[in-house]
Protein backbone atom coordinates (compact mmCIF):
# COMPACT_ATOMS: atom_id res chain seq x y z
CA UNK A 1 0.00 0.00 0.00
CA UNK A 2 1.39 3.56 -1.28
CA UNK A 3 2.10 6.40 0.90
CA UNK A 4 0.11 9.24 -0.31
CA UNK A 5 1.44 11.86 2.18
CA UNK A 6 3.09 14.38 0.88
CA UNK A 7 6.86 15.12 1.72
CA UNK A 8 8.90 18.31 1.84
CA UNK A 9 12.21 18.13 1.88
CA UNK A 10 13.85 20.31 5.07
CA UNK A 11 17.48 21.13 6.37
CA UNK A 12 18.67 17.88 8.12
CA UNK A 13 18.95 20.06 11.46
CA UNK A 14 18.62 17.64 14.52
CA UNK A 15 15.77 20.36 15.75
CA UNK A 16 13.95 19.65 12.96
CA UNK A 17 14.93 15.52 13.08
CA UNK A 18 12.53 15.84 16.44
CA UNK A 19 9.90 16.41 14.38
CA UNK A 20 9.61 13.66 12.12
CA UNK A 21 7.50 11.15 14.53
CA UNK A 22 7.89 8.12 12.18
CA UNK A 23 11.73 8.68 11.94
CA UNK A 24 11.66 8.12 8.20
CA UNK A 25 14.05 10.60 7.71
CA UNK A 26 11.80 12.54 5.79
CA UNK A 27 8.84 14.90 6.88
CA UNK A 28 5.42 15.25 5.48
CA UNK A 29 3.86 18.24 5.17
CA UNK A 30 1.58 17.92 8.48
CA UNK A 31 4.78 17.32 10.13
CA UNK A 32 6.88 20.15 8.58
CA UNK A 33 3.51 22.35 9.52
CA UNK A 34 3.60 21.56 13.16
CA UNK A 35 7.15 21.92 13.52
CA UNK A 36 6.84 25.55 12.00
CA UNK A 37 3.92 26.27 14.63
CA UNK A 38 5.70 25.03 17.83
CA UNK A 39 9.52 27.19 16.54
CA UNK A 40 7.35 30.03 15.98
CA UNK A 41 6.20 30.04 19.32
CA UNK A 42 9.56 29.72 20.82
CA UNK A 43 10.91 32.58 18.12
CA UNK A 44 7.98 35.16 19.64
CA UNK A 45 8.76 33.82 23.49
CA UNK A 46 12.60 34.61 22.96
CA UNK A 47 11.78 37.92 20.89
CA UNK A 48 9.99 39.34 24.03
CA UNK A 49 12.65 38.35 26.53
CA UNK A 50 14.93 40.45 24.64
CA UNK A 51 12.71 43.14 24.27
CA UNK A 52 12.89 44.50 27.27
CA UNK A 53 11.98 47.85 26.40
CA UNK A 54 8.97 46.63 24.94
CA UNK A 55 9.39 48.75 21.77
CA UNK A 56 8.76 45.62 19.29
CA UNK A 57 12.81 45.81 18.47
CA UNK A 58 15.80 44.40 20.04
CA UNK A 59 18.79 47.24 20.74
CA UNK A 60 22.40 45.67 20.49
CA UNK A 61 22.45 46.64 24.49
CA UNK A 62 19.15 44.12 25.14
CA UNK A 63 21.64 41.28 23.27
CA UNK A 64 24.41 42.15 26.02
CA UNK A 65 22.03 42.13 28.90
CA UNK A 66 20.40 38.78 27.86
CA UNK A 67 23.88 37.05 27.45
CA UNK A 68 24.95 38.07 30.43
CA UNK A 69 22.12 36.75 32.58
CA UNK A 70 23.01 33.56 31.11
CA UNK A 71 26.76 33.76 32.32
CA UNK A 72 27.84 34.76 28.70
CA UNK A 73 29.43 38.22 28.73
CA UNK A 74 30.24 39.79 25.24
CA UNK A 75 31.56 43.21 23.62
CA UNK A 76 29.45 45.89 22.22
CA UNK A 77 31.22 45.32 19.19
CA UNK A 78 30.03 41.44 19.34
CA UNK A 79 26.83 41.96 20.35
CA UNK A 80 26.81 44.41 17.31
CA UNK A 81 27.83 41.75 14.84
CA UNK A 82 24.78 39.69 15.86
CA UNK A 83 22.63 42.33 15.47
CA UNK A 84 23.81 43.11 12.16
CA UNK A 85 23.52 39.60 10.97
CA UNK A 86 19.63 39.94 11.25
CA UNK A 87 19.05 43.35 10.34
CA UNK A 88 18.06 43.44 6.91
CA UNK A 89 17.11 47.45 6.62
CA UNK A 90 20.13 48.83 8.29
CA UNK A 91 18.56 50.75 11.38
CA UNK A 92 20.90 48.44 13.91
CA UNK A 93 17.60 47.35 15.45
CA UNK A 94 15.65 43.91 15.01
CA UNK A 95 12.01 43.66 14.35
CA UNK A 96 9.71 40.83 15.04
CA UNK A 97 9.64 40.41 10.46
CA UNK A 98 13.64 39.70 10.67
CA UNK A 99 13.78 37.96 13.56
CA UNK A 100 11.59 35.13 12.40
CA UNK A 101 12.41 35.58 8.89
CA UNK A 102 16.20 34.81 9.88
CA UNK A 103 15.37 32.26 12.53
CA UNK A 104 12.41 30.01 11.44
CA UNK A 105 14.31 27.43 9.49
CA UNK A 106 17.03 27.87 11.62
CA UNK A 107 17.70 24.96 13.91
CA UNK A 108 16.57 25.76 17.63
CA UNK A 109 20.15 25.22 18.92
CA UNK A 110 21.27 28.96 17.63
CA UNK A 111 18.82 30.95 19.61
CA UNK A 112 20.04 32.94 22.26
CA UNK A 113 18.71 31.23 25.27
CA UNK A 114 19.26 27.83 24.16
CA UNK A 115 23.38 28.33 24.66
CA UNK A 116 22.60 27.46 28.28
CA UNK A 117 21.41 24.06 27.19
CA UNK A 118 24.73 23.74 25.42
CA UNK A 119 26.74 24.32 28.66
CA UNK A 120 25.41 22.32 31.17
CA UNK A 121 27.86 20.55 32.77
CA UNK A 122 27.19 19.65 36.67
CA UNK A 123 24.38 17.15 35.87
CA UNK A 124 26.70 15.56 32.66
CA UNK A 125 30.39 15.24 34.37
CA UNK A 126 30.93 13.14 37.64
CA UNK A 127 34.19 13.36 39.02
CA UNK A 128 33.25 11.18 42.23
CA UNK A 129 32.95 14.29 44.01
CA UNK A 130 29.50 16.16 43.81
CA UNK A 131 30.98 19.51 44.68
CA UNK A 132 30.10 21.50 41.60
CA UNK A 133 27.13 24.49 41.61
CA UNK A 134 24.32 22.76 40.03
CA UNK A 135 23.18 23.57 36.94
CA UNK A 136 19.83 26.06 35.81
CA UNK A 137 16.95 24.65 34.50
CA UNK A 138 14.95 26.29 31.76
CA UNK A 139 10.96 27.39 32.36
CA UNK A 140 10.01 24.93 29.91
CA UNK A 141 11.83 21.93 30.82
CA UNK A 142 10.83 22.36 34.30
CA UNK A 143 7.21 22.18 33.42
CA UNK A 144 7.68 19.39 31.03
CA UNK A 145 9.48 17.45 33.63
CA UNK A 146 12.66 17.47 31.43
CA UNK A 147 14.56 18.34 34.83
CA UNK A 148 14.11 14.82 36.18
CA UNK A 149 15.33 13.24 33.64
CA UNK A 150 18.30 15.27 32.96
CA UNK A 151 19.15 14.16 36.93
CA UNK A 152 18.13 10.55 36.68
CA UNK A 153 20.70 10.44 33.60
CA UNK A 154 23.25 12.14 35.22
CA UNK A 155 22.94 9.97 38.47
CA UNK A 156 22.60 6.82 36.47
CA UNK A 157 25.81 8.08 33.99
CA UNK A 158 27.66 9.02 37.78
CA UNK A 159 27.01 5.53 39.00
CA UNK A 160 28.67 3.52 35.81
CA UNK A 161 31.14 6.21 35.65
CA UNK A 162 32.35 5.76 39.67
CA UNK A 163 31.90 2.13 39.35
CA UNK A 164 34.86 2.09 36.52
CA UNK A 165 36.99 4.02 38.24
CA UNK A 166 36.66 2.72 41.96
CA UNK A 167 39.90 1.13 42.17
CA UNK A 168 41.71 4.67 41.13
CA UNK A 169 39.26 6.52 44.28
CA UNK A 170 40.14 3.24 46.83
CA UNK A 171 44.15 3.89 45.78
CA UNK A 172 43.60 8.16 45.98
CA UNK A 173 41.97 7.29 49.72
CA UNK A 174 44.87 4.56 50.61
CA UNK A 175 47.45 6.95 49.74
CA UNK A 176 45.61 9.86 51.58
CA UNK A 177 45.81 7.97 55.07
CA UNK A 178 49.04 5.83 55.10
CA UNK A 179 51.11 7.54 52.62
CA UNK A 180 53.91 9.16 54.28
CA UNK A 181 57.61 10.15 53.62
CA UNK A 182 58.37 6.76 54.98
CA UNK A 183 55.96 4.66 53.01
CA UNK A 184 56.37 6.19 49.55
CA UNK A 185 53.52 4.58 48.17
CA UNK A 186 52.71 4.88 44.12
CA UNK A 187 50.12 4.19 42.00
CA UNK A 188 51.29 0.11 41.03
CA UNK A 189 52.63 -0.73 44.65
CA UNK A 190 49.49 0.49 46.29
CA UNK A 191 47.10 -1.25 43.20
CA UNK A 192 49.72 -4.43 43.93
CA UNK A 193 49.18 -4.09 47.98
CA UNK A 194 45.30 -4.24 47.67
CA UNK A 195 45.10 -7.19 45.14
CA UNK A 196 47.44 -9.24 47.60
CA UNK A 197 45.60 -8.27 50.94
CA UNK A 198 42.05 -8.91 49.48
CA UNK A 199 41.93 -9.91 45.80
CA UNK A 200 40.74 -8.13 42.80
CA UNK A 201 37.46 -7.56 44.27
CA UNK A 202 38.94 -5.28 46.96
CA UNK A 203 39.87 -2.78 44.23
CA UNK A 204 36.06 -2.17 44.47
CA UNK A 205 35.69 -1.75 48.46
CA UNK A 206 33.30 1.36 49.39
CA UNK A 207 32.24 1.60 46.02
CA UNK A 208 28.58 0.33 47.00
CA UNK A 209 28.08 3.08 49.34
CA UNK A 210 29.63 5.87 46.90
CA UNK A 211 26.77 4.62 44.40
CA UNK A 212 23.82 5.09 46.94
CA UNK A 213 24.74 8.34 48.02
CA UNK A 214 24.56 9.83 44.65
CA UNK A 215 20.78 9.71 44.94
CA UNK A 216 19.79 11.85 48.14
CA UNK A 217 22.73 14.21 48.00
CA UNK A 218 21.20 14.98 44.41
CA UNK A 219 18.16 15.42 44.96
CA UNK A 220 18.88 17.46 48.37
CA UNK A 221 21.13 19.70 46.39
CA UNK A 222 18.88 20.19 43.37
CA UNK A 223 15.79 21.23 45.76
CA UNK A 224 17.92 23.44 48.37
CA UNK A 225 19.60 25.31 45.68
CA UNK A 226 15.99 25.62 44.01
CA UNK A 227 14.69 27.13 47.03
CA UNK A 228 17.87 29.33 47.58
CA UNK A 229 17.15 30.73 44.18
CA UNK A 230 13.60 32.27 45.81
CA UNK A 231 15.26 33.26 49.11
CA UNK A 232 17.76 35.81 47.25
CA UNK A 233 14.63 36.95 45.36
CA UNK A 234 15.77 36.26 41.56
CA UNK A 235 13.19 36.20 39.20
CA UNK A 236 15.26 35.12 36.52
CA UNK A 237 15.13 32.44 34.68
CA UNK A 238 19.18 31.80 35.11
CA UNK A 239 21.33 33.21 37.69
CA UNK A 240 24.32 35.59 37.48
CA UNK A 241 27.56 34.12 38.66
CA UNK A 242 27.75 35.10 41.65
CA UNK A 243 24.19 34.55 42.38
CA UNK A 244 24.40 30.84 41.14
CA UNK A 245 28.41 30.22 43.27
CA UNK A 246 26.59 31.67 46.10
CA UNK A 247 23.41 29.84 45.90
CA UNK A 248 25.00 26.55 44.48
CA UNK A 249 27.89 26.35 47.58
CA UNK A 250 24.58 27.13 50.06
CA UNK A 251 23.08 23.77 48.48
CA UNK A 252 26.04 21.80 48.52
CA UNK A 253 26.60 22.45 52.41
CA UNK A 254 23.12 21.42 52.90
CA UNK A 255 23.20 18.89 50.79
CA UNK A 256 26.69 17.33 52.45
CA UNK A 257 25.45 18.05 56.36
CA UNK A 258 22.47 16.12 55.27
CA UNK A 259 24.54 12.95 53.77
CA UNK A 260 27.55 13.69 55.74
CA UNK A 261 27.74 10.05 57.39
CA UNK A 262 27.76 8.08 54.24
CA UNK A 263 31.04 9.91 53.48
CA UNK A 264 32.14 8.65 56.23
CA UNK A 265 31.24 5.25 56.07
CA UNK A 266 32.66 5.37 52.34
CA UNK A 267 36.14 5.95 53.69
CA UNK A 268 35.97 3.46 56.38
CA UNK A 269 34.72 0.94 53.77
CA UNK A 270 37.20 1.49 51.64
CA UNK A 271 39.89 1.56 54.45
CA UNK A 272 38.86 -2.25 55.53
CA UNK A 273 40.80 -5.23 55.67
CA UNK A 274 39.40 -8.38 54.58
CA UNK A 275 36.64 -10.14 56.91
CA UNK A 276 36.48 -6.53 59.77
CA UNK A 277 33.09 -5.68 58.42
CA UNK A 278 30.57 -7.96 56.27
CA UNK A 279 28.31 -4.67 54.41
CA UNK A 280 27.13 -1.50 54.98
CA UNK A 281 24.91 -1.54 58.17
CA UNK A 282 27.76 -3.74 59.84
CA UNK A 283 30.25 -0.89 59.62
CA UNK A 284 27.45 1.48 60.87
CA UNK A 285 26.62 -0.73 63.87
CA UNK A 286 29.90 -1.05 64.60
CA UNK A 287 31.32 2.37 64.39
CA UNK A 288 28.34 3.23 66.35
CA UNK A 289 29.25 0.96 69.49
CA UNK A 290 32.21 1.85 69.45
CA UNK A 291 32.62 5.19 69.08
CA UNK A 292 29.19 7.15 69.45
CA UNK A 293 27.47 9.44 67.21
CA UNK A 294 30.32 11.60 66.89
CA UNK A 295 32.27 9.17 64.44
CA UNK A 296 29.72 9.85 61.72
CA UNK A 297 30.82 13.52 61.60
CA UNK A 298 34.45 13.20 61.82
CA UNK A 299 36.27 15.71 58.72
CA UNK A 300 32.90 17.58 58.80
CA UNK A 301 34.82 21.19 58.95
CA UNK A 302 37.20 20.53 56.46
CA UNK A 303 34.70 18.98 54.22
CA UNK A 304 32.23 22.19 54.83
CA UNK A 305 35.11 24.40 53.91
CA UNK A 306 35.99 22.76 50.68
CA UNK A 307 32.70 23.08 48.83
CA UNK A 308 33.59 27.27 48.79
CA UNK A 309 37.14 26.80 46.90
CA UNK A 310 35.86 24.04 44.38
CA UNK A 311 32.99 25.31 43.69
CA UNK A 312 34.03 28.72 43.26
CA UNK A 313 36.98 27.91 41.01
CA UNK A 314 34.91 24.91 38.93
CA UNK A 315 32.32 28.13 38.44
CA UNK A 316 35.14 30.72 37.69
CA UNK A 317 37.51 28.37 35.34
CA UNK A 318 34.21 27.00 33.71
CA UNK A 319 32.65 30.17 32.30
CA UNK A 320 35.96 32.09 31.47
CA UNK A 321 36.97 28.70 29.13
CA UNK A 322 33.24 29.14 27.78
CA UNK A 323 32.88 33.02 27.44
CA UNK A 324 36.33 32.35 25.64
CA UNK A 325 35.13 30.38 23.22
CA UNK A 326 31.94 32.01 22.48
CA UNK A 327 34.36 35.19 22.02
CA UNK A 328 35.83 33.32 19.58
CA UNK A 329 33.86 30.59 17.86
CA UNK A 330 30.55 31.89 18.91
CA UNK A 331 29.39 33.87 16.00
CA UNK A 332 29.83 30.27 13.86
CA UNK A 333 27.91 28.02 16.35
CA UNK A 334 26.49 28.54 19.92
CA UNK A 335 26.84 24.26 19.37
CA UNK A 336 30.59 23.98 21.23
CA UNK A 337 30.51 20.24 19.97
CA UNK A 338 31.60 17.09 22.51
CA UNK A 339 35.26 17.99 22.53
CA UNK A 340 35.20 21.31 23.66
CA UNK A 341 32.40 20.57 26.32
CA UNK A 342 34.33 17.91 27.66
CA UNK A 343 37.53 19.62 27.91
CA UNK A 344 36.05 22.94 29.91
CA UNK A 345 34.47 20.46 32.71
CA UNK A 346 37.88 18.57 32.41
CA UNK A 347 40.19 21.48 33.13
CA UNK A 348 37.73 23.34 35.52
CA UNK A 349 37.13 20.21 37.31
CA UNK A 350 40.69 19.58 37.60
CA UNK A 351 41.30 23.49 38.90
CA UNK A 352 38.63 22.78 41.79
CA UNK A 353 39.91 19.63 43.05
CA UNK A 354 43.46 20.75 43.33
CA UNK A 355 42.50 24.22 45.02
CA UNK A 356 40.46 22.28 47.68
CA UNK A 357 42.81 18.98 47.72
CA UNK A 358 44.54 19.70 51.08
CA UNK A 359 41.12 20.08 52.72
CA UNK A 360 39.81 16.79 50.98
CA UNK A 361 42.95 14.76 52.57
CA UNK A 362 42.83 16.15 56.32
CA UNK A 363 39.00 15.19 56.10
CA UNK A 364 39.83 11.80 54.83
CA UNK A 365 42.73 11.42 58.21
CA UNK A 366 40.35 12.40 60.38
CA UNK A 367 37.68 10.41 58.95
CA UNK A 368 40.14 7.26 59.29
CA UNK A 369 41.56 8.25 62.79
CA UNK A 370 39.82 5.67 64.68
CA UNK A 371 40.90 2.62 62.13
CA UNK A 372 44.65 3.05 62.79
CA UNK A 373 45.90 1.58 66.32
CA UNK A 374 48.18 3.98 68.09
CA UNK A 375 46.85 7.30 66.36
CA UNK A 376 46.19 10.46 68.21
CA UNK A 377 43.10 11.76 67.70
CA UNK A 378 44.15 15.51 65.93
CA UNK A 379 42.26 18.30 64.77
CA UNK A 380 42.06 19.48 61.98
CA UNK A 381 44.55 22.77 62.33
CA UNK A 382 46.39 19.74 63.92
CA UNK A 383 46.47 17.73 61.26
CA UNK A 384 47.60 20.47 59.06
CA UNK A 385 50.99 21.11 61.24
CA UNK A 386 51.98 17.52 61.48
CA UNK A 387 51.58 17.16 58.08
CA UNK A 388 53.56 20.28 57.20
CA UNK A 389 56.62 19.52 59.73
CA UNK A 390 56.75 15.70 58.63
CA UNK A 391 56.24 15.73 54.91
CA UNK A 392 56.23 19.32 53.59
CA UNK A 393 53.53 21.15 51.72
CA UNK A 394 53.61 18.14 49.15
CA UNK A 395 52.41 15.88 52.20
CA UNK A 396 48.98 17.66 51.32
CA UNK A 397 48.42 16.55 47.72
CA UNK A 398 49.54 12.82 48.48
CA UNK A 399 46.82 10.57 46.22
CA UNK A 400 46.92 13.26 44.03
CA UNK A 401 47.86 11.08 40.94
CA UNK A 402 45.47 8.59 41.28
CA UNK A 403 42.75 11.72 41.74
CA UNK A 404 43.83 13.12 38.35
CA UNK A 405 44.76 10.04 36.37
CA UNK A 406 40.44 9.17 36.83
CA UNK A 407 39.77 12.36 36.09
CA UNK A 408 39.24 12.13 32.20
CA UNK A 409 37.88 8.03 32.36
CA UNK A 410 35.37 9.69 34.21
CA UNK A 411 34.44 12.42 32.62
CA UNK A 412 34.33 10.31 29.29
CA UNK A 413 32.08 7.32 30.28
CA UNK A 414 29.99 9.81 32.46
CA UNK A 415 29.21 11.57 29.33
CA UNK A 416 28.37 8.41 27.01
CA UNK A 417 26.40 7.03 29.41
CA UNK A 418 24.36 10.41 30.00
CA UNK A 419 23.76 10.61 26.75
CA UNK A 420 22.26 7.34 26.32
CA UNK A 421 20.65 7.55 29.16
CA UNK A 422 18.92 10.96 28.22
CA UNK A 423 17.63 9.37 24.84
CA UNK A 424 16.25 6.84 26.79
CA UNK A 425 14.07 8.55 28.80
CA UNK A 426 13.04 10.97 26.13
CA UNK A 427 15.28 13.82 26.69
CA UNK A 428 15.88 16.17 23.58
CA UNK A 429 19.27 16.12 22.31
CA UNK A 430 20.78 19.73 22.82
Amino acid sequence: MSDNRKQVSVPCHCSVKSADKDLDGQMVFEEFVNYLQDHEKDLKLVFKSLDRRRAGKIYSKEIMESLQDLGVHISQQHAEKILQSMDKNGTMTIDWNEWSNDLLLQPKENNIPEITLYWKHSTLFDVGENLMVPDDFTTEEKLTGMWWRHLVAGGGAGAVSRTFTAPLDRLKVLMQVHGSSSNNMCIMSGLTQMIKEGGMRSLWRGNGMNIVKIAPETALKFMAYEQIKRLIGSDKETLGILERFVAGSMAGVIAQSTIYPMEVLKTRLALRKTGQYSGISDCAKKMFRREGLGAFYKGFIPNMMGIIPYAGIDLAVYETLKNSWLEKCGTKSTDPGVLVLLGCGTVSSSCGQLASYPLALVRTRMQAQAMMEGSPHMTMSGLFKQIIQTEGATGLYRGLAPNFLKVIPAVSISYVVYENLKMSLGVKSR
